[in-house]
């Protein structure tokens, strides 16, 4: 393999066991490809290979392990001693590695905590909002709430120096409420944000009603993103929206989902089974094990690498013409199942969310852009869209009825716009 390729792995240490229950989790259910009795941890020599295998099929020099789940904290603080002791001994001179952790937070400690911040752990955290809203799905195995619990594993990483990412996810009840899930992480001075959609396919066709609709997506990033841009961009990090700025930049976008291909974000479990993706968990999509094969031949794997092609060769004809495809790329191949107008197969469930997000996105994006190429901070776009709208405003207020409308028509204002009040 070209040490030029770097590539993901999303290791879960005890596989898809969880503390948590939340309705709309698509990985609990994966218990089931394991024989009765099974004991979801990860063995050592399994740990050994996949470090050694994965630092050995790196490029380097920063190697990045993502630990996943179910919920990885299950596995112990001396688990993760292990895993760093391991990196050590196989790092190469000069090479350093950085640990992602993704936890719902409900059992962190200080000790888990101070382990973390002594050894630099990066870390993720679940958390869907104000706990009306969280609460609604993500409650534990005894159907208590843990909003309270995940907001003090929040507190307690802070305290610890961490100030650790947010992961929200948009269902049902999130994307109905946009300006409160936001504002609510902007008053928890939450630095970074990433919100993820809920797409759960039911039998029979369709979707679940936890999962969210393409329009309410749509809607809900289009809301926040018109407060961002104009209130919060030096405030807070919104994922959705900054890896859409690398695109528009020249540059290959991180998400898998916004990739022209995938096949780069592997899926580890606990006995060392490696999958084509995290969501592609199952015995169709199985490559191997890293005890066996090691990384350098199953990322490079045909199949893996024809896994990744698919994406785009798949494409319906109407997704190819689309003017925000470059930013789509046809979304995560899961979520593929619905029809064109045209009837073909292989639409994005949520293509209309998409295309309406990106179409409201395009025009920001590009004086982004023009304000990145010129050595400028993005930030400054702020400052631009104030005076803009306020002239704007000012522009409304001093037209009379019988003046041209404002909004280009050619028709007087009486007859056009004033009706709407546009003052």
């Amino acid at each position: 393999m070209s040490r030029a390729e770097p590539f993901v792995v999303m290791a879960k240490p005890v596989g898809p066991v969880c503390n948590l229950d939340c309705g709309y989790c698509y990985y609990l259910g994966k218990t089931g490809l394991f024989p009765a009795g099974e004991h979801f941890r990860m063995r050592p020599e399994v740990l050994e290979a996949y470090v050694s295998s994965f630092i050995a099929a790196s490029p380097g020099p920063l190697v990045h392990f993502g630990w996943h789940g179910g919920e990885p904290t299950l596995a112990g603080v001396d688990f993760y001693r292990q895993v760093v002791e391991l990196q050590r001994r196989y790092l190469p001179p000069g090479w350093r590695c950085v640990n992602n952790l993704q936890t719902n937070g409900t059992l962190l400690d200080e000790r888990w905590c101070s382990f973390l911040a002594e050894h630099h752990f990066a870390v993720g955290i679940s958390i869907d909002g104000p706990a009306r809203l969280h609460d609604a799905y993500r409650a534990d195995r005894l159907g208590r709430p843990t909003h309270e619990r995940a907001m003090r594993g929040l507190r307690l990483l802070r305290a610890a120096g961490i100030d650790p990412d947010v992961l929200c996810t948009l269902n049902a009840l999130t994307a109905a409420n946009p300006t409160e899930v936001y504002r609510f992480f902007l008053d928890q001075n939450v630095r970074w944000v990433q919100f993820l959609p809920v797409v759960e396919k039911v039998p029979g066709g369709g979707v679940s009603e936890r999962s969210v609709t393409p329009e309410a997506m749509g809607d809900f990033l289009c809301t926040i993103f018109d407060e961002w841009v104009r209130h919060d961009i030096e405030r807070i990090g919104v994922q959705n929206f900054l890896e859409c700025f690398l695109v528009a930049t020249g540059k290959r976008a991180n998400l898998c989902v916004m990739s022209r291909t995938c096949g780069r974000v592997l899926a580890m479990e606990h006995d060392g089974s490696v999958y084509a993706c995290d969501h592609f968990v199952d015995p169709e999509h199985r490559l191997g094990e890293v005890t066996r094969e090691g990384f350098a031949a199953l990322v490079e794997a045909p199949e893996q690498i024809a896994f990744g092609e698919a994406k785009h060769d798949a494409l319906p004809a109407c997704c190819r013409g689309c003017p925000v495809c470059s930013l789509c790329n046809g979304g995560c191949p899961k979520d593929r199942f619905a029809t064109t107008p045209d009837g073909e197969d292989g639409l994005n469930y949520l293509c209309a969310g998409y295309r309406r997000f990106y179409s409201h996105l395009l025009p920001y994006l590009e004086r982004m852009a023009a304000l990145n190429r010129q050595g400028r901070p993005i930030f400054e776009i702020t400052t631009e869209l104030e005076v803009a709208e306020r002239d704007e405003r000012a522009r409304w207020r001093v037209t009379g009825r019988n003046d041209s409308c404002p909004c280009g028509s050619g028709r007087k204002y009486k007859n056009c716009c004033l009706q709407t009040r546009r003052r």
